[in-house]
């Protein structure tokens, strides 16, 4: 399951949001370097973890998600695709991950997990860009994409918005909250994750 093979589908989409940003002479960069502030500013809402401040992230992470899309789209449009801009990127992407996963951590407390969610999200990444460099071509498979872990980590937002009690404490698991349980996710499934594409790529290569 992941949402990241859904690309083609949300991309059809995305005609009016890149012509709009091809009006206001936004290059496919600035849209990249806009996604990242985003994620840099749904984190510093999940650091405050108030229920206004939950919801304004959840938003922020999805309008996160959608720009990382419109970015590429421009860039399509504009004839301007790169390997720098690609890199870019993928760079920003990479600490806009940081940024929430941080924020998440902080607004709760719990940095163990927070570390293990941050290094299970970044060996998914950093697998399937490894695994483009190979030859085998950008993977985007596994249990949780990119698109996977952002539509939840606003779900979970979301719901420590609306009960901000479930935030900290989830009644089958005692102090264990929403929040916690989707840092716990992340490290669990997104080393398992990485061991899939790694796999799969093996056994491509192989």
């Amino acid at each position: 399951m992941t949402l990241d093979r859904l690309r083609p589908v949300a991309e059809r989409g995305l005609t009016p949001f890149v012509a709009a940003a091809d009006r206001l002479g936004l290059s496919p960069d600035g849209v990249s370097v806009l996604a990242f502030g985003c994620a840099v500013a749904a984190g510093g809402g999940f650091v405050v973890a108030t229920p206004t401040a939950y919801v304004l992230g959840s938003l922020l992470v999805f309008l996160n998600g959608w720009l990382d899309l419109v970015d590429g789209a421009l860039a399509r449009e504009q004839g301007v695709e790169s390997s720098g801009g690609d890199l870019l990127d993928h760079a920003l992407d990479r600490y806009a991950d940081l940024a929430v996963l941080v924020g998440l951590t902080a607004g709760i407390g719990r940095w163990r997990l927070g570390l293990a969610a941050v290094t299970g999200v970044l060996m998914t990444s950093y697998m399937g860009t490894q695994i483009q460099a190979v030859g085998v071509g950008r993977e985007y498979g596994g249990l949780l994409g990119r698109a996977d872990r952002l539509a939840l980590v606003g779900v979970v937002a979301v719901v420590a918005a609306l009960a901000p009690g479930l935030a900290v404490t989830l009644p089958t698991v005692g102090d264990i909250g929403a929040v916690a349980a989707l840092l716990g996710l992340f490290a669990v499934v997104g080393h398992f994750t990485a061991l899939q594409r790694f796999w799969g790529a093996w056994s491509d290569l192989s």
